[in-house]
């Protein structure tokens, strides 16, 4: 039994999320088939982190152990064969030993947000952005997502079907920044709440808008009601860029 670390980059448009579920496609059962095509085995592929509807992936880890002798080339490539009618790659295959675990094993994880801010609407980048019409300033954004950084109790930006045991969490990174177009969320955490990021990115939105100020970050912190802070942004504009390990 060999355990192999795959790192994969997806569309989350098409899928329920990662996780297998009974109500459509998801990431985690279109591996599972590939891996079952390729190698004749029944698998379960087991991911760092369970992306919602929509939201995509640059840098996603899982793993799997499968019986059958290959090459990591053969690996990756094999697999990737056998999601062709999906928008699901895998960007590389590594032999690990079987104490690794792409969950539990992890030591950080790092996510992109990203606003297209422009009048005109997205078609290239449809799917994929969150469009904002309207001029946001992306410094008042930064300035306010600094005061979230360190270890909070994040009540006011956890979704209320969030299953984690406890709302505190470190947040080693909260950048934002204007690219062009676009404006670019970078959070890094060794784990997040349920919605966390999005709910940020919708709090930062006010605050782009003039609507809040970075002082209110502390009062909607120290609030600890998700009411207290801005909407939900959509799933299409959120990536999962990177997980970490050792």
């Amino acid at each position: 039994m060999q355990r192999w670390k795959l790192t994969i980059e997806y569309d989350g448009g098409p899928f329920v999320g990662w996780q297998r579920q009974p109500n459509g496609p998801s990431v985690q059962e279109a591996l599972e088939t590939a891996v079952t095509a390729f190698c004749g085995e029944e698998t379960l592929v087991q991911g760092a982190g369970r992306t919602d509807t929509g939201v995509h992936a640059m840098g996603q880890v899982a793993h799997v152990d499968i019986h059958y002798p290959a090459t990591p080339k053969t690996v990756r490539d094999a697999i990737n064969h056998h999601l062709q009618d999906n928008p699901i790659s895998v960007l590389s295959a590594e032999a690990v030993s079987e104490d690794f675990h792409a969950r539990f094993s992890a030591t950080g994880r790092a996510y992109l947000y990203r606003i297209l801010n422009r009048r005109a609407r997205p078609v290239l980048e449809r799917g994929r952005v969150w469009h904002v019409a309207r001029n946001l300033d992306a410094d008042a954004m930064h300035a306010a997502a600094q005061r979230l950084i360190g270890k909070h109790d994040f009540t006011s930006f956890r979704a209320t079907e969030c299953q984690a045991d406890s709302p505190v969490k470190t947040l080693d990174r909260l950048d934002v920044s204007r690219v062009a177009d676009e404006i670019h969320i970078v959070a890094e955490a060794r784990s997040f709440l349920h919605h966390q990021i999005r709910n940020f990115a919708g709090t930062l939105e006010y605050v782009g808008r003039g609507k809040w100020t970075p002082d209110d970050i502390d009062r909607i912190l120290a609030a600890k009601s998700r009411a207290a802070a801005g909407p939900t942004a959509p799933p299409q504009g959120l990536y999962l860029t990177k997980v970490v390990y050792g």
